[in-house]
């Protein structure tokens, strides 16, 4: 089998395994649903990362031999230390410096 296939089997596999997850998610409650709300995300992430993600043919064959390679990711993922926070923090104070520019730069503008 060619890297490309290994891959693409790989990809289709997980989305296959999302797929199931999303139909047994859409049969919970509403409330079971919004727990469950970041996980499926990440998930869909993983996904989508795979259809680009170029993976050496040593890791897409390891990553195969599971019978659950997407929740085998997603449980890794989930233990890793992120800056997501960090990063939102970021955002929130950079908006908030850009609203007080624009409003002192108004501010200056009627004032002439």
């Amino acid at each position: 089998m060619t890297g490309e296939e290994l891959r693409t089997k790989l990809y289709e596999k997980m989305a296959a395994e999302q797929e199931k997850y999303r139909a047994w998610l859409l049969g919970q409650s509403p409330g079971e649903i919004l727990n469950h709300a970041a996980e499926y995300t990440v998930r869909e992430d993983i996904v989508i990362e795979m259809s680009a993600l170029e993976l050496p043919d040593t890791q897409a064959r390891a990553l195969l031999k599971s019978r659950t390679p997407l929740a085998d990711v997603y449980k890794e993922w989930n233990k890793t230390e992120t800056h997501h926070m960090e990063d939102l923090r970021d955002v929130i104070e950079a908006r908030a410096d850009a609203v007080i520019q624009a409003e002192k730069e108004k501010g200056q503008r009627e004032g002439r």
